[in-house]
């Protein structure tokens, strides 16, 4: 499946704070899910393994390390979790890092928003507008962004510009 999306990610101290605000907005609750992405080595853009208890997919995306939202292209593949996937790619990629995470899901329409407990880099709060129908402009999906960055009174020093894979790497010296 391709999917167009606009994304935020924000560094947040007070995740209580920000999830009971968008409470105020009767979001769509998805769960918690317990997830273990595997980066692989590949030449171009990204892949990972996402296991998880919600969602599981292998995920190839390519997207630009710059502040605020930004456009990623991205082709999904949801599967059931299997243990011979992963053996695969691991001995045909080999494995560029590992994250392990805690999220909790929300939705509200097309929008997904995140709040993620990272291990080794703290809490945040991910905002994507997602578009898997070809139903919304770039634009728009940006303008989706903007409006909960806005309500969430987010300031630009809180934005992340790079991935959680991106982050550990950095804490340990590696690079892409």
């Amino acid at each position: 499946m391709n999917i167009r999306n606009f994304e935020f990610k924000a560094k947040i101290n007070e995740i209580e704070k920000y999830e009971s605000k968008l409470l105020t907005l009767n979001p769509i609750f998805h769960g918690l899910d317990h997830q273990v992405d595997t980066y692989f080595n590949v030449k171009h853009g990204r892949l990972k393994l996402r296991e998880g208890n919600i969602e599981n997919s292998l995920i190839n995306y390519d997207r630009e390390n710059v502040s605020g939202s930004k456009e990623s292209q991205i082709i999904l593949y949801q599967h059931e979790p299997n243990v011979a996937l992963k053996k695969i790619l691991i001995r045909q990629l080999g494995v560029k890092i590992v994250v392990e995470k805690k999220r909790k899901i929300y939705f509200i329409d097309n929008v997904k928003f995140h709040f993620d407990v990272v291990e080794n880099l703290g809490t945040f709060l991910e905002v994507e507008a997602i578009d898997s129908k070809q139903e919304f402009t770039i634009g728009e999906l940006k303008q989706q962004c903007d409006k909960y960055f806005d309500f969430f009174e987010l300031t630009h020093d809180m934005i992340i510009d790079t991935s959680y894979s991106d982050l550990i790497m950095d804490r340990s010296g590696d690079t892409w």
